[in-house]
């Protein structure tokens, strides 16, 4: 009996209404703004209906959290166990570069993000509590803790310096990103001093932070008010 020939290539998965809805939009937000992005420009580009698009997301940054959650799934896929020997600042410094390799397709729509957030604050709030929330996971996956109100201090001052290190990113046309590895470099190193500082800020006890009450001293016997009672020695 004659052996089936085998495909060298395996068809190619069809994307569910999810991942073409998500698709979709970095597509457009790649061409305009996303104040300009509807669900009805969403669904022909995505080739569904209305009904489908409600029914994966409320709003287009329901779609963009969708995005930045796709994003932390690759990056947390794809560590390195050597990297557990080192340093916190050089895990970090892999986790951030994964990071970058999973938002290189997206260069033209992040320029558009950034243009609309210097703009529109609502907009720069919601984008910075999506970014905190993966920049706990980024934590987490350098081995670095992200609990409590000290991680979540860690996961914001993180958040500030992805932004800026996409600032340059977006305009950086090096095939080996020189520049923005620079910037993170030296956000990291600028990071390191303040988590420095956090950490001492964290040691100190309430009471240390406090200045110390006097405790009076005990009046000598014989001066205090009439039927008041002496001190005890």
């Amino acid at each position: 009996m004659p052996r089936k020939p085998e495909r060298d290539h395996p068809e190619a998965k069809e994307p569910s209404p999810r991942e073409a809805i998500i698709a979709a939009f970095m597509a457009l937000l790649g061409e305009k703004r996303i104040e300009e992005i509807g669900f009805a420009e969403i669904a022909r580009r995505a080739g569904l209906n209305l009904a489908q698009c409600r029914t994966e997301f409320g709003d287009v940054l329901a779609i963009l959290a969708a995005h930045a959650k796709e994003v932390d799934r690759q990056v947390l896929a794809g560590g390195e166990a050597e990297m557990a020997e080192e340093p916190p600042r050089e895990r970090l410094f892999d986790v951030m570069m994964r990071r970058l390799d999973a938002l290189a397709p997206h260069k033209p729509a992040l320029r558009s993000l950034l243009r609309s957030a210097r703009s529109n604050p609502p907009l720069a709030c919601a984008l910075n509590l999506m970014t905190v929330r993966s920049m706990q996971w980024m934590l987490t996956a350098a081995d670095i803790d992200a609990a409590g109100p000290r991680g979540m201090l860690r996961a914001q001052g993180l958040a500030l310096l992805h932004a800026s290190m996409l600032r340059t990113f977006v305009v950086d046309d090096d095939p080996g990103l020189a520049r923005t590895l620079a910037a993170l470099d030296r956000g990291l190193a600028r990071g390191a001093q303040w988590a420095g500082m956090l950490d001492d800020l964290f040691r100190l006890s309430p009471t240390r932070l406090c200045r110390r009450r006097r405790v009076p001293e005990p009046s000598p016997p014989g001066n205090g008010a009439a039927g008041e009672a002496p001190a005890a020695a």
